[in-house]
C-alpha cells in the first residue's frame, strides 16, 4: 500500500511535529501551514492572525503500520481540543484545533472519532476541533523544520515540549519507534 498524508493542527507545530516524529509508521513531518487565503504567506504574517492560516503539520505515513485513526488518537490526546483558537500561552485563530483531511475516509474517521470522544465525555468541554479538506499547504521556513531535534536544549523546547513527549510516552509507548526507547 503506498504512503498517505494527514494534516493536522493543535496549536504551536514545534510541539506536534516531535510528537509526530517519534512514531512508527511516519516517515516525514513537515511544519507548515493550511487553511487561510494568503499564499506562500510567512510565519510573521501568520503571527498577526490576518491570513487565516493554522499552524500545522503535515505528515507521510504507511497505513501498514500506523492507522489513521491511531493517527487522529495521539492528535486527539496531546493537545487540547476544547478551547477555541488556543494551546495554552498560544492564542489566535493559527493556534486551532483543525484536521486538515485528504479523502473522504479521512472527513469520516475524523467525524465518527469526535462523535465518539464526544458520547464517551472523554473531554469536559465540547471539541471545537475544525474538519475541513486539504488545500494548500505552505512549508514553514527552515529554522522551523525538525525544531525539537535541533534546538532540544532551549528552554521552551525544555519545559514546554519536553514534558508533552514524556506524556505522550507514557500512553503510546506501543506506537514510538522502537529506537528511541532505547
Amino acid at each position: 500500500m503506498a504512503m498517505q498524508q494527514a494534516t493536522f493542527g493543535g496549536g504551536c507545530f514545534w510541539c506536534t511535529e516531535a510528537i509526530f516524529q517519534t512514531l512508527q509508521g511516519v516517515s516525514k513531518v513537515v511544519s507548515g501551514y493550511m487553511g487561510g487565503k494568503t499564499k506562500n504567506p510567512t510565519y510573521m504574517e501568520i503571527c498577526n492572525g490576518d491570513t487565516g492560516h493554522a499552524e500545522v503539520i503535515q505528515l507521510e505515513y504507511d497505513p501498514e503500520q500506523i492507522s489513521f485513526e491511531d493517527l487522529l488518537l495521539v492528535f486527539f490526546k496531546t493537545h487540547d481540543p476544547t478551547t477555541l483558537n488556543r494551546q495554552g500561552n498560544d492564542v489566535g485563530t493559527q493556534y486551532r484545533s483543525v484536521i486538515f483531511y485528504h479523502d473522504d475516509h479521512q472527513k469520516q474517521a475524523a467525524e465518527k472519532m469526535i462523535g465518539d470522544l464526544t458520547s464517551e465525555k472523554v473531554f469536559d468541554k465540547p471539541i471545537t476541533t475544525e474538519i475541513a479538506p486539504a488545500d494548500g499547504f505552505y512549508s514553514a521556513e527552515d529554522y522551523h523544520q525538525n525544531y525539537y531535534i535541533q534546538n532540544d536544549s532551549k528552554p521552551y523546547c525544555m519545559f514546554v515540549i519536553q514534558p508533552k513527549l514524556a506524556k505522550f510516552a507514557e500512553s503510546f509507548r506501543d506506537k514510538i519507534r522502537q529506537e528511541l526507547l532505547s
